[in-house]
C-alpha cells in the first residue's frame, strides 16, 4: 500500500544543501565517522551489510563473491585519482549500464558531481572505511553513507571499477546507490534519465532521434554547454537483441553516454561530430571517423588535440552526426534547470511541487478509457497567468514521477504505466465528476502511456485555468508520485481535493405525538414492547432494533450493526445525557437514516445492493461532507472490501462517525482537528 498524504499542498523545490541523513541510527556521516575513530574502528554499515541480501534479492550469488575493503584489494587506495573523469567507470557483471552512462555524464560538470560525490574523502589519516554520497529523490536531498566494503572474486572488484585497480570512487557511488534503491540486483534495467535526475533533481526529455526537430544539433550543443546529461541508446525489437551488437560495434539495448559535440574541418567543409561513450569501458562504434578510422588522417593534428582524439581501447568514440541519427533511436536530457533549449537565452524556471497517492477503490482511477472511475484520480489546478516574454502563450513542463519502485522490485514490483491529461477548468472549485470528463475533452496530455519512472512534456497553452489529472494506466493501481511543474513565469498550482469543508442541514425536530406517521406509530409500538416504561433503550436495544429494521429494507446489502455503532448512534443523538436513546430522539436518527438510505441507493448505479467505493466521495458530498483525498483513502481502506465495494451497514458506521467528530470538529485547534482526521478512519 502507499504512502497515503495528509498534505497535498505545493511544495517549493528541495535544495542540495539541506541533504537528510538517511542512516537509520538518525546521525549524520561526520557523527558516525567521529565515533568510529574515536574508538579506533572501521564502519560496518548494519543498513547495509557485507552479505547476500544486499546483492540479489531472487537468486544467490552466482560465485561465492567476497567482501573486501579497498585497502585489502590494493596496496595505495585512492578514492579519486588525477580527479574524477568518465575514464573511471568501467561497467562490471551488473545490468547498470543506465546507471553508468549516468555517471559518465556527471563527470562532465565537476560543480554537479562534486555535489553528489563529496571531494573532501581518502583514504588518508583520518581513513575509517565510511563514506557517503548525496542524491535526490522525489522533491529531497538525501545524505547516503556507505561502509567501504566492496563485493569481489578473486580479488579483484565484480560490479562497476575505475580503468586505474586503485581509484574506488565510482565503486563506491555504485554501492550507494544500490543502497539507496534496496540492493545491487534492483539496479538491473533501468533508464539513464532516471539516474541523472537522482544526481541533479533537474528534468528530463526524451526525444525520438528518428522523428528529431530539424535543430537537434544545435539542441545537443545547447544541452552540453549547459552541462546537462546526455544519454542514448539503440532500440531492440525483441528481449533476444538485448545487448545484441550490430556489424558496426554498437550495441542494442544498451545506455550510452553522449560527452562531446562538434564541428571538424574535413577536406574543406565542416562536418558535425558526436562523441559517444560506451561504459563498458570498450566495444567502440567502427564506422567513419571512429579511433582508427581514415577520416582522422584529413584532420590537422591541432584539431585532433583540441577534440581529445585518441586510438584508444577507451570505449569512447565520434561518429558523424548523420551516421548518430541513423544507428541510434531515442536520446535523453537531463537539464540541470529546464532551461529552454530552442533560444539563446537561459531562463530561471518557477518550480511548484505536489505529492500524492494512487490509492485502489478511493483515487487509482486508471485513463480516460475507464471513465467510471477516471475522475477520482487526484485533480491539481494550474493558474497560468503570465504569458511568456514576447509570446501569447505560457510554457511550462510537467513532469509526473511514481516513486519507489525500484525499491520495491524485491516484493515483486515493476514500474507502472503512467501518464496525464489536462483540461481547461469549468471555472468552478472543487473536484470535478464523471459528467464533466465525459462532455469535455483534453486540451493537452502527456505523449504517450509509458512505464518509466517519469513521463515528462513541454507544453504552450494559452493563460487561464487548467486542470491535471495524473493516472495510472489501468485502474486499481497503487503507487506514490510526485508531479513536477517547471514554469517560465510562476504559475500557480491547488490541489482540488484538498479541502474538508462539512455542510449539514439543520436538525430535524421530532414531530409531536398526535401528528406521528404510520411508520412512527408501529415504531412507538414496537419501541413500548422492547423499552418499558421509560420509552428509551440501550445500545444493545437499539442493535435489536436497527438490524431487525434494516435486514428487511429492499434494494440495499446489509450484514450487521455492531453494538459500537449503536452505542455511536446514541452518542449523537442523546440530547438527555441519560446514555439511552428516547422515543423522540429516535424518530429524528430515522428520518436521517432514510435520507442516508436514499443518497445508497442513488449512488448504487448497478443497482447490486452495495455501492462502489470510487463512488464514496460524491456519496459523501451528498450527505454534506466534503473530504480531502488523505481522508478518502483512509476511509476507503477502512470500510470497502476487496473488490472496493461498500455495503449498507459500513456505509452507516462511516457516516454516523463523521457526524459525532463533525460536531466538534470546527471549535478544535488544527493540531486537535488533525487528530480527528485520524480518529475518523479508524
Amino acid at each position: 500500500m502507499p504512502y497515503v498524504y495528509r498534505d497535498a499542498k505545493p511544495r517549493p523545490a528541495a535544495h542540495p544543501g539541506a541533504a537528510r541523513a538517511t542512516h537509520s541510527s538518525g546521525k549524520g556521516y561526520e557523527q558516525l565517522k567521529r565515533e568510529c575513530l574515536s574508538r579506533g574502528v572501521l564502519f560496518e554499515d548494519s543498513d547495509f551489510p557485507a552479505c547476500n541480501s544486499s546483492l540479489f534479492f531472487s537468486e544467490n550469488p552466482p560465485i561465492p563473491f567476497v567482501w573486501k575493503r579497498p585497502g585489502d584489494i590494493v596496496k595505495d587506495p585512492k578514492f579519486i585519482l588525477g580527479g574524477a573523469t568518465r575514464t573511471d567507470i568501467c561497467q562490471g557483471d551488473l545490468g547498470d549500464c543506465w546507471l553508468l552512462a549516468a555517471i559518465a555524464s556527471l563527470t562532465l560538470n565537476e560543480k554537479t558531481l562534486a555535489r553528489v560525490v563529496p571531494l573532501d574523502q581518502n583514504f588518508g589519516p583520518d581513513y575509517a572505511g565510511i563514506f557517503h554520497f548525496q542524491f535526490w529523490q522525489h522533491n529531497e536531498w538525501l545524505d547516503v553513507v556507505v561502509d567501504d566494503r566492496l563485493p569481489t572474486f578473486k580479488g579483484r572488484l565484480v560490479f562497476l571499477h575505475s580503468a586505474e585497480l586503485n581509484e574506488f570512487w565510482s565503486a563506491l557511488l555504485e554501492k550507494a546507490y544500490a543502497k539507496l534503491n534496496g540492493s545491487y540486483e534492483s539496479l538491473k534495467g533501468g533508464s539513464t534519465i532516471e539516474a541523472m535526475e537522482d544526481f541533479t533533481g533537474g528534468i528530463g526529455e526524451m526525444y525520438d532521434v528518428k522523428a528529431a526537430p530539424d535543430n537537434f544539433y544545435e539542441i545537443l550543443g545547447k544541452a552540453l554547454k549547459r552541462c546537462s546529461m546526455v544519454g542514448c541508446s539503440i532500440d531492440t525489437s525483441s528481449a533476444a537483441e538485448s545487448e545484441a551488437r550490430t556489424p558496426f560495434g554498437l550495441v542494442k539495448g544498451h545506455a550510452y553516454s553522449v560527452t562531446g559535440i562538434e564541428e571538424v574541418s574535413y577536406r574543406g567543409r565542416q562536418v558535425q561530430l558526436i562523441r559517444i561513450r560506451n561504459p563498458w569501458g570498450q566495444v567502440e562504434w567502427n564506422g567513419p571517423w571512429s579511433d582508427n578510422s581514415v577520416e582522422w588522417r584529413s584532420v590537422s593534428p591541432s584539431e585532433q588535440r583540441r577534440l581529445s582524439q585518441a586510438a584508444r581501447d577507451d570505449g569512447e568514440f565520434w561518429m558523424k552526426f548523420e551516421d548518430f541519427k541513423v544507428h541510434f533511436d531515442k536520446v535523453e536530457i537531463c537539464n540541470l534547470t529546464p532551461d529552454a533549449l530552442e533560444d539563446n537565452t537561459a531562463h530561471k524556471w518557477e518550480v511548484a511541487i505536489h505529492q500524492g497517492s494512487w490509492v485502489r477503490g478511493a483515487t487509482a482511477g486508471g485513463c480516460r478509457n475507464f471513465l467510471e472511475t477516471f475522475w477520482t484520480n487526484p485533480q491539481i489546478k494550474l493558474h497560468l497567468t503570465e504569458k511568456d516574454d514576447g509570446e501569447d502563450d505560457c510554457t511550462f513542463i510537467a513532469a509526473l514521477m511514481q516513486k519507489g519502485r525500484r525499491k520495491l522490485k524485491k516484493l515483486g514490483a515493476e514500474m507502472l504505466t503512467i501518464g496525464y491529461s489536462i483540461y481547461e477548468s469549468p471555472g468552478r472549485d472543487g473536484h470535478l465528476g464523471k459528467d464533466f470528463f465525459r462532455y469535455h475533452s483534453s486540451k493537452a496530455r502527456s505523449k504517450t502511456y509509458i512505464n518509466l519512472r517519469e513521463v515528462s512534456h513541454r507544453f504552450k497553452l494559452p493563460p487561464g485555468d487548467y486542470v491535471l489529472i495524473p493516472t495510472t494506466f489501468e485502474p486499481h493501481q497503487e503507487a506514490d508520485f510526485c508531479l513536477r511543474i517547471f514554469s517560465e513565469k510562476k504559475v500557480i498550482t491547488e490541489d482540488l481535493d484538498e479541502n474538508v469543508a462539512i455542510d449539514l442541514p439543520e436538525p430535524l425536530h421530532p414531530t409531536p405525538s398526535s401528528q406521528e406517521t404510520e411508520e412512527e406509530k408501529q415504531f412507538r409500538a414496537l419501541f413500548e414492547q422492547i423499552s418499558g416504561q421509560d420509552m428509551a433503550v440501550s445500545a444493545e436495544e437499539l442493535e435489536y432494533v436497527l438490524n431487525a429494521v434494516l435486514k428487511k429494507t429492499k434494494n440495499i446489502k446489509f450484514k450487521n450493526l455492531s453494538l459500537i455503532s449503536c452505542r455511536n448512534i446514541i452518542s449523537l443523538m442523546d440530547t438527555s445525557d441519560n446514555g439511552k436513546l428516547e422515543f423522540s430522539e429516535f424518530k429524528v436518527f430515522w428520518e436521517k437514516l432514510k435520507k442516508w438510505i436514499s443518497i445508497f441507493l442513488q449512488f448504487d448505479f448497478d443497482k447490486s445492493g452495495s455501492m462502489s467505493s470510487y463512488e464514496l466521495r460524491g456519496a459523501l458530498k451528498a450527505a454534506g461532507y466534503q473530504l480531502n483525498n488523505y481522508l478518502l483513502q483512509l476511509i476507503v481502506l477502512r470500510y470497502s472490501d476487496e473488490q472496493f465495494q461498500i455495503e449498507f451497514d459500513d456505509f452507516l458506521n462511516c457516516l454516523i462517525r463523521l457526524e459525532n467528530a463533525s460536531r466538534v470538529f470546527q471549535a478544535l485547534s488544527a493540531e486537535n482537528k488533525e487528530f480527528i482526521n485520524l480518529n475518523i478512519a479508524e
